[in-house]
């Protein structure tokens, strides 16, 4: 035990974890920690063997290219555009049509001596 956590902090500190948790939580938490601390030792295990074990490195090759064998840059010309023109358009309002309401029937309910109004 750490030196600053004596007997009786220890007692009072899982006393307090036993009302938080309540008793029926406190096996499936722990059972749960055990799950993910096995997990996470196996995954730094796997990261270890991974550093220990030197992976293949690639040769690298380089292929010369001599100067004259590569494309000769293409003069940019200039080109001159005119603005476009706005058009002026011609908007026509839209006439609203009046919508008809339709009736519509209820189905009749049911009372059953079970249900509730």
């Amino acid at each position: 035990m750490p030196e600053f956590l004596g007997s009786w902090e220890f007692i009072v500190l899982a006393l307090l974890v036993l009302v938080l948790f309540g008793a029926k939580r406190l096996p499936d938490s722990a059972r749960a920690l055990g799950r993910s601390m096995r997990i996470f030792k196996a995954e730094t295990k796997g990261l270890r063997s991974d550093d220990e074990t030197p992976s293949p490195t690639p040769t690298r090759t380089e292929t010369v290219v001599p100067v004259s064998a590569l494309p000769q840059p293409v003069q940019a010309q200039q080109v001159h555009t005119q603005p476009a023109q706005a058009q002026p358009v011609q908007v026509q309002p839209v006439q609203a049509q009046p919508v008809q309401a339709q009736p519509v029937q209820a189905a009749p309910v049911q009372h059953t001596p079970d249900s509730r109004p």
